[in-house]
C-alpha cells in the first residue's frame, strides 16, 4: 500500500513538474504579448539613455511589441535596479545595467540587491573607453610625462571625476595602482563639471568619454593624451592607447547591457538575446551607438554573465586597494 501511494505522489509530482514546463514553455512560445519595460537606472539624456534609445524602436519592431524605456534614476543607479530585482521574472520588466552595477557590489554594504544573484543577464550592448586629457595649455604634453611627474611628487597633481566611486573615479584609481603613481583625487557632482574643472586648470587631468572631450580637443581647448582602450578607436584616431603612451598594458571602459530579473525562463532569456543581438547587427543602430563613441559588442547570456563576474571582481580589487570609500 505505502509502494502504490508512494507511486502515486511521486508520479504526481512528476506530472505537476511537466505541466510548469509546458506552461513555461508556451509562455515563451508566445513572448512578447504586451509591451515591455525597460528601466534605465538615470536621468534622461545621459550616455546610458541614449543606448536605450538607440536600440528602443528598433528592438520594439523586431519583437512586434512596445519597448517602454522608463527612467528611474536614484541612488546611484540602485534604485531603479532593485525595481527590476523585485520585478515578476517574466520578461516584461528589463534593466539597462550599465558599471554602477559591477562596483556597487564591493561599495555598498546595504545594497538591497544581489547583481548576481538577483539578475539573469541578456546581452552586453556596447562599450565605452575613456579618454585621459587635460588642458591644451598643460605642462603635460603626453601620458608618459604625467605619470612620471605624479610618481616623483606623490599626491602634488590631480584628477577629477563625475564623483567617488563613479566608473571614471575607479578606472583612473586602477590606472595609477597599475603605474604606481600617486594623484589627488578631486571629485564633483557630474561629467560636465569635473571636465570644466580640467579646462580652467583647477586639476592637472581628467577621465572623460570619448564624445565629450573630442569636439573640445578639436576646437584647442583640451589635450587628450591617451585612450584606455586595447586598440585605438576611429573617432580619434591620433590618440593613442595607454601602452602606446609608453605605460604597461591597460584598460578600461564604460559598458552597458540588458538583464532580467533572475528566475525569467531560459526560453524568454534567449529569445531576448536574439532580438537584441539581431538589432546590434543593424547599421542604423550601430551608427548611432558608435556616434557616441561606444563599440558595439551583442554578447550571449553566458558570456554577459562571466563579463560582470570579471568585472565585480575587477573593481572589488581596486576598490580595496586605493581603499576607496563612499559616505
Amino acid at each position: 500500500m505505502r509502494f502504490v501511494a508512494r507511486s502515486v505522489l511521486l508520479a504526481s509530482l512528476a506530472l505537476s513538474g511537466a505541466v510548469s514546463v509546458s506552461l513555461e514553455a508556451l509562455a515563451a512560445d508566445r513572448f512578447p504579448t504586451r509591451p515591455i519595460r525597460l528601466i534605465v537606472p538615470y536621468q534622461p539624456g545621459g550616455s546610458t539613455s541614449l543606448s536605450a534609445r538607440s536600440v528602443q524602436q528598433a528592438l520594439g519592431t523586431t519583437t512586434g511589441t512596445r519597448i517602454v524605456v522608463d527612467n528611474r534614476p536614484g541612488a546611484g543607479t540602485a534604485l531603479g535596479t532593485e525595481l527590476v530585482a523585485r520585478a515578476t521574472p517574466d520578461g516584461y520588466t528589463l534593466l539597462l545595467a550599465s558599471t554602477p552595477f559591477s562596483i556597487l557590489p564591493t561599495l555598498r554594504r546595504d545594497l538591497p540587491y544581489d547583481s548576481v544573484k538577483d539578475f539573469a543577464p541578456i546581452s552586453q550592448i556596447a562599450s565605452q573607453p575613456y579618454i585621459i586629457a587635460a588642458a591644451a595649455d598643460s605642462r603635460f604634453s603626453n601620458l608618459q610625462a604625467l605619470i612620471a611627474a605624479a610618481k616623483a611628487n606623490p599626491g602634488a597633481l590631480s584628477y577629477s571625476s563625475p564623483g567617488p566611486g563613479s566608473g571614471a573615479h575607479l578606472a583612473i584609481e586602477a590606472l595609477l595602482l597599475n603605474s604606481g603613481a600617486r594623484m589627488l583625487h578631486v571629485p564633483y557632482k557630474g561629467g560636465a563639471p569635473a571636465l570644466m574643472a580640467t579646462l580652467t586648470g583647477d586639476v592637472d587631468v581628467v577621465l572623460t568619454t570619448v564624445v565629450s572631450g573630442s569636439p573640445l580637443q578639436r576646437s584647442g581647448k583640451l589635450r587628450i593624451l591617451a585612450i584606455t582602450s586595447p586598440k585605438r578607436l576611429a573617432m580619434v584616431p591620433t590618440v593613442p592607447t595607454v601602452t602606446e603612451a609608453g605605460l604597461p598594458p591597460f584598460e578600461a571602459a564604460s559598458w552597458n547591457g540588458i538583464v532580467a530579473p533572475a528566475r525569467t525562463p531560459p526560453a524568454v532569456i534567449a529569445q531576448l538575446n536574439r532580438e537584441i543581438v539581431s538589432v546590434l547587427r543593424m547599421p542604423a543602430v550601430r551608427q548611432a551607438l558608435e556616434k557616441e563613441g561606444a563599440e558595439v559588442v551583442g554578447s550571449s547570456p553566458t558570456e554577459f554573465a562571466a563579463f560582470i563576474n570579471r568585472e565585480i571582481a575587477r573593481w572589488a580589487n581596486v576598490i580595496r586597494s586605493a581603499q576607496i570609500k563612499v559616505h
